[in-house]
């Protein structure tokens, strides 16, 4: 990944911008992979039905193979790309379609919050995601979900698989608990690797996250997420010596979880209520 400014990012204009003199080669830093497959692309299209009056921003646009059809449905985009000589191709393929608003930039340092305010609301936020920040930037982005109306986006259907799943699966964890305290998670549908060029060697997935109307408090999250980063660092072991240096035995028992009990049997309530022990113990 490449290292950007932290200053917040800004279009860049189409005058500094020449079109390189090959095509574009997807670049393994970046994770690229393109998207090929047009009824998937419909498909996501559908999924997301934008609406006349939605701020769309798409991370990764790639070569436009959904950034197009967006745009010819909603008529204005904004999107975030990292590799700058993907920039120009996307301004020609668009020019004739409708306004798109290009950032280059690291999503990774975006400032969502001062997008949807610039915007003037929340963002609908879509994109097929590099699997090599895929879980950085969703903790990226439910940081600032205040700021978020929905997201949809194509992951490594692995990552969508934990995401989505619940208390007791195999690969029920510490992205599962921290997600679904802020988001519904649907899993909406898979994709094959021949749908994508290069062919990656797993498999994709559609995912819709749409914020909770209640929110936990900030205090609250942090407590969360310090619990259950202690809970899953050991998760063979019983709660009540992964949590060692991190709540007590009367606070667990206080919260109404057996302390016998492993991470990945416990809910999103057991989690919450471990947290506001852990307010109780420490304060913050």
């Amino acid at each position: 990944m490449q290292e950007s400014s932290h200053q917040k990012p800004t279009p860049k204009s189409s005058s500094n911008l020449a079109l390189p003199a090959q095509p574009h080669q997807a670049r393994k830093r970046f994770g690229q992979n393109f998207l090929k497959d047009a009824g998937i692309i419909q498909g996501i299209v559908a999924a997301i039905d934008p609406q006349s009056n939605d701020n769309l921003v798409e991370i990764g646009p790639g070569q436009g193979a959904l950034t197009l059809p967006l745009l010819k449905r909603h008529g204005k985009l904004t999107a975030i790309e990292l590799d700058r000589d993907l920039i120009p191709i996307l301004q020609r393929a668009c020019a004739s379609i409708g306004p798109l608003e290009l950032i280059q930039a690291d999503v990774l340092n975006v400032d969502f919050r001062a997008l949807a305010q610039s915007q003037g609301g929340k963002l609908r936020v879509v994109g097929n995601l590099p699997y090599n920040i895929s879980t950085p930037l969703m903790f990226h982005l439910i940081s600032q979900v205040d700021a978020v109306a929905d997201m949809h986006f194509m992951l490594q259907k692995e990552v969508v698989d934990r995401m989505a799943s619940p208390p007791g699966g195999r690969v029920y964890g510490r992205l599962s608990v921290m997600l679904q305290a802020q988001c519904e998670i649907t899993h909406l549908f898979d994709v094959a690797p021949t749908c994508f060029t290069p062919a990656p060697k797993v498999w994709s997935a559609i995912v819709r996250l749409t914020p909770l109307e209640t929110q936990p408090d900030a205090k609250l999250l942090n407590a969360l997420d310090k619990v259950v980063r202690a809970a899953f660092s050991a998760r063979r072991k019983t709660l009540s010596n992964a949590l060692k240096g991190t709540l007590e035995l009367a606070q667990i028992h206080a919260a109404g979880v057996d302390p016998g009990a492993r991470a990945e049997t416990l809910s999103q309530a057991q989690f919450q209520a471990l947290a506001t022990e852990f307010l109780a113990l420490h304060g913050a």
